[in-house]
């Protein structure tokens, strides 16, 4: 076995980011041998099946993820804050951007999203679970690990270094010999597959488990958008998980798909990438409407204006980012005629998208509004999120493209896109949903200060790269010298991101200061909304509801507040649950180390891995398992005891 593939030479960096891994491994576990905390974590977490607490797992995971991938934007912004800097070599600046575009899409921004989905989807539609709560668990697995797996690479063989979109032939054996891409394929392809899972499990729970008497027209915006966005999920992982097989072959076995040479074709990784890569925009995008939606008519007191056109926007969405993919290589070859077919697709995005942006601004219209913290990012996504909209519209014209292509304006314009469309939407739901989780609310004044260092940082950090894209700095560039004038705009862009960090800092010590000293909620319902999911008590119980709800009218909690109608009719009964099971977490396991032996090509635990995988989905399959059920006299004690009522 040749053992330096597994080292990483060469950084003090490197050495620090081991070091703080082992440390930080040996403090879990003392932290819970000391506290004898290994069974609650395993009965409690590790073999969970219940979609809140998945959930809680998703979230809590994208926002390490979050740091780790702010980590690399700092230090990218570091050096390129000056001339010369000497601060990364190039090497390193490929894999720190590599990573953090990786980490923040599909690390962070995803199982964000998907963490609030399982939180808040049940609830919205008055079910009990998901649908399948057992391949939900197995989902999450799998994206976690695979998260580990790419995490791994900075420390053991090295981090995949040809960008977010490993475009070949660089991305091939030929050009990046080291393990790197080999990470990227089999990490990206383990939570691939837990994400595709996803997709099935939320289309079925969404269709087949809503409350009596919710029709499709009378579900929340937030739960169409994750609908929309989980058909967006069904149609276009399968293309990633077909092109990263491609891949994994192409480098472990001498296959030939990408390659410029003996029939294979590079371009064919370009197109299947993006036939994927833009729908993913809209995957992480879309949600973050439905979440804006429900904060803004919660805080202006107000009905959704244009709720059926706001659907009928997503649908539209939906169906064009599936064919705008080549906008994204105008300048490859493929000539005046297609370029103009996607220009003209890509531009027609931005009407349905405009529909939306209108239908709030209407529903703001004479509100009553409240400036909260949930409300504060909603308001500020509105005209940034335009910006990155009309950039968008620039860059869409593919003639012009010629001169944006593969610059710093390119970069600004995904950024205000993605920022305001992904990162605030999820900072926002997080805020709004913390108190329906926990039971109650994030510190108001801290949140404020946290949105006011994140809003301005933001733009101090990202405006300055439209004109730097603009006098001609290209994006992925680690260096350049004193004469090109990039220098002090680009420091500007650095104190930016130092701005953005001491936001999210403030963000995090807001969960501890609030966790120790904000006063608990009482009635589950703190902000007077208006959908199902505040008609439970905080925290919720394990059944959700002790009575499926029936559902009259949309806004159903609203209406039921206002009207003065029951929305729980029927008398308490016994209540049916799935049961835990730790098979999702050692299946996760067993695919991390499979895919740990493949990128070293360490064959016989890869075969063995790949025997154990097979045994455990086999025991899942064949497993019998009935659930349980929690008697009626226990849910009308929890009843009481959630009402602080004397049992």
């Amino acid at each position: 076995m040749d053992w330096d593939k597994f080292k990483v030479h060469g950084e003090p960096l490197i050495y620090g980011a081991m070091a703080s891994i082992v440390l930080a491994t040996i403090g879990i576990i003392v932290g819970l041998t000391y506290f004898k905390k290994w069974g609650y974590l395993w009965r409690e977490w590790l073999t969970t099946v219940d979609h809140k607490r998945i959930g809680i797992m998703y979230i809590l995971a994208a926002l390490l993820m979050l740091f780790r991938g702010g980590v690399d934007a700092i230090m990218m912004k570091l050096q390129t804050a000056a001339p010369d800097m000497k601060f990364l070599d190039a090497q390193h600046y490929n894999e720190v951007f590599t990573t953090h575009g990786l980490i923040m899409i599909l690390f962070m921004a995803m199982p964000f999203i998907i963490g609030l989905m399982n939180v808040i989807v049940p609830l919205q539609i008055g079910a009990r679970d998901v649908a399948f709560p057992r391949l939900n668990a197995v989902s999450f697995w799998l994206f976690f690990f695979g998260a580990m797996l790419l995490n791994i690479s900075f420390v053991i063989g090295g981090s995949p270094d040809a960008g977010w979109s490993a475009y070949f032939p660089l991305a091939s054996l030929e050009f990046s010999p080291t393990v790197g891409n080999n990470y990227y394929s089999l990490a990206l392809q383990i939570s691939g597959i837990g994400t595709l899972i996803t997709g099935v499990n939320f289309i079925v729970t969404i269709l087949k488990m809503r409350a009596p008497g919710m029709k499709l027209m009378k579900m929340p915006m937030f739960t169409w958008s994750v609908l929309i966005t989980n058909v967006i999920i069904v149609f276009a992982f399968p293309v990633l998980t077909v092109a990263l097989a491609l891949m994994m072959f192409d480098r472990l076995f001498g296959s030939q798909f990408f390659t410029m040479a003996n029939g294979g074709m590079d371009m064919l990784w370009a197109n299947l990438f993006w036939v994927w890569g833009h729908p993913e925009v809209y995957i992480v995008v879309l949600p973050a409407f439905g979440i804006y939606s429900e904060i803004i008519a919660t805080f202006s007191k107000k009905n959704l204006y244009g709720y059926t056109s706001m659907v009928f926007s997503m649908l539209i969405i939906s169906l064009l980012s599936f064919l705008v993919w080549a906008h994204h290589f105008y300048t490859m070859g493929q000539g005046a005629m297609v370029n103009s077919f996607f220009s003209i697709t890509t531009m027609a995005i931005a009407v349905p998208t405009g529909v939306k942006i209108f239908n709030w601004l209407f529903t703001l219209r004479k509100g009553r509004i409240t400036f909260t913290t949930p409300m504060l990012y909603t308001l500020a996504f509105i005209p940034i999120f335009t910006i990155g909209g009309v950039t968008g519209v620039m860059l869409a014209m593919a003639s012009a493209d010629y001169q944006y292509h593969n610059t710093m304006f390119l970069v600004a314009h995904f950024h205000y896109v993605l920022i305001p469309g992904a990162v605030f939407a999820v900072i926002a739901g997080f805020h709004y949903w913390f108190p329906k989780v926990f039971g109650f609310r994030l510190n108001e004044r801290l949140g404020k200060h946290a949105f006011w260092w994140i809003i301005i940082s933001f733009n101090v950090s990202f405006f300055p790269l439209f004109i730097l894209g603009l006098k001609g700095m290209t994006r992925r560039q680690y260096t350049y010298s004193a004469d090109t004038g990039f220098g002090p705009l680009s420091m500007v862009s650095f104190v930016g991101a130092i701005g953005l960090a001491i936001g999210f800092v403030i963000l995090v010590y807001n969960i501890y200061w609030s966790t120790r000293y904000e006063p608990r909620d009482t009635d589950g319902d703190p902000w007077d909304a208006r959908t199902l999911e505040w008609a439970t008590k905080s925290p919720i119980p394990a059944y959700n509801f002790a009575v499926v709800p029936n559902v009259k009218t949309r806004d159903a909690y609203w209406s039921a507040k206002q009207d003065k109608v029951p929305l729980f009719e029927d008398k308490i009964t016994k209540i049916h649950m799935p049961s835990n099971t730790g098979k999702p977490f050692i299946l996760g396991v067993i695919f991390f180390i499979a895919g740990f032996s493949l990128v070293f090509s360490l064959w016989i635990p890869a075969i063995l891995s790949g025997v154990g995988i097979l045994i455990v989905l086999a025991a899942m399959s064949f497993d019998r398992d009935h659930g349980f059920y929690i008697p009626a006299e226990e849910v009308i004690a929890t009843e009481k005891k959630l009402r602080g009522e004397t049992v």
